[in-house]
């Protein structure tokens, strides 16, 4: 991995064109597959390598403490659409598409978020019609990642629009992004990073061989595609930003370092990190042994502890950086949220409060589905 990755990749993509950047992932995931790493968490009946699980782990950390580029653009491609297709594809759905996935051809994108609906999926107002051997999608979209340069879409809608209880009535769709009718319009963030983007359906033609699993059970199916968020994801994540925190301690030792103050609020962050290293840990044991029961709380507890933890510590590096890092800097591509400038991974931080479900959606759950507790 460190022979075939350039020392200064990070320095080449800062402030790059978007298109340069896309090349760039595209051709580091060539370079991992040549190894036999471009999609280690993947079984054999998936092409993959067929790891065992604790290897894979080995695999994601590994990449992590060497700084390997993150393949963002292919994040729905490497792990939602094979979760999804795994647990409710038919064999030509997977035959069709891992492959475009694995070889590096294919793109996916994923159209779940509305306005209006974005944490609480079960108001989707997106439809589809069946209309004999095909279905007929109006709706809108947003803050789909990728979606510009997809050529596919995992997209939840609505086809049943009388269902007693709102989450029975959605259905899951493979959508080709070529279709006639779809228009995809960019979104600039504050960071300055246009990853997402909008997607507007107008009469857009979807064969019904084209539905992931049964009508109307798109709910339970989107639950096993986000719940690939867990896991491997997260931990990678969190293993970036741990490395970052020991080379800040260990190697780099800002001059902040020298203020007491300043140093003994940095060391407590030691403590939190090394906690939600654990608790992740714990999760990636327990879908290892699939105790599925405790695998329905433990990732909400985690999200629960790692946003507003990420929101602290960027927001530390900050204000202990002083002046000159708050001054801006052109985004670094491929980072996640360890890109080395303390301005933008502090206002990327807050992403993770939405992402995956609002926090505050999240504490609903805990609150109604593990204490109990009745609606408010």
């Amino acid at each position: 991995m460190a022979n075939a990755l350039p020392t200064d990749w990070r320095t080449r993509l800062q402030g790059a064109t978007e298109e340069d950047v896309n090349r760039f992932q595209l051709w580091w995931l060539e370079e991992r597959r040549k190894v036999g790493l471009a999609t280690p968490h993947w079984p054999r009946e998936w092409g993959g390598p067929g790891l065992p699980f604790s290897r894979q782990i080995i695999a994601y950390e590994e990449m992590a403490r060497a700084d390997a580029p993150e393949l963002e653009l292919m994040l729905i491609s490497l792990f939602h659409l094979p979760a999804t297709l795994f647990d409710a594809g038919t064999q030509e759905q997977r035959d069709l598409y891992l492959s475009g996935v694995r070889d590096g051809n294919d793109v996916w994108c994923q159209g779940f978020s509305e306005p209006g609906a974005g944490s609480d999926l079960a108001s989707i107002r997106t439809t589809a019609a069946r209309d004999a051997d095909h279905y007929v999608v109006n709706g809108q979209k947003t803050w789909s990642s990728y979606a510009m340069y997809a050529d596919y879409c995992l997209l939840l809608v609505r086809t049943d629009p009388h269902a007693a209880r709102k989450h029975d009535g959605l259905s899951l769709f493979i959508l080709d992004m070529r279709s006639p009718g779809v228009t995809v319009r960019p979104i600039r963030q504050i960071t300055g990073e246009g990853e997402f983007a909008e997607i507007f359906l107008d009469d857009v033609i979807i064969p019904a061989s084209n539905r992931i699993g049964a009508e109307n059970r798109g709910w339970a199916i989107a639950q096993s595609t986000l719940s690939s968020e867990r896991g491997l994801l997260l931990l990678s994540y969190a293993e970036r930003v741990w490395q970052g925190y020991r080379k800040l301690s260990q190697v780099t030792r800002p001059s902040w370092l020298s203020d007491v103050g300043l140093r003994r609020e940095f060391a407590s962050f030691h403590a939190e990190l090394l906690t939600v290293r654990l608790m992740i840990g714990r999760l990636l044991s327990m879908t290892e042994e699939s105790e599925e029961g405790r695998l329905a709380t433990l990732p909400v507890y985690i999200k629960l502890y790692w946003a507003p933890l990420l929101q602290r510590y960027t927001e530390f590096l900050v204000r202990a950086g002083g002046l000159v890092d708050q001054e801006w800097q052109p985004p670094v591509a491929c980072t996640g949220h360890s890109s080395g400038v303390p301005a933008l991974d502090f206002l990327k931080s807050f992403s993770w409060t939405i992402s995956g479900g609002s926090n505050e959606i999240m504490r609903n759950i805990v609150a109604e589905r593990f204490l109990g507790l009745p609606r408010a």
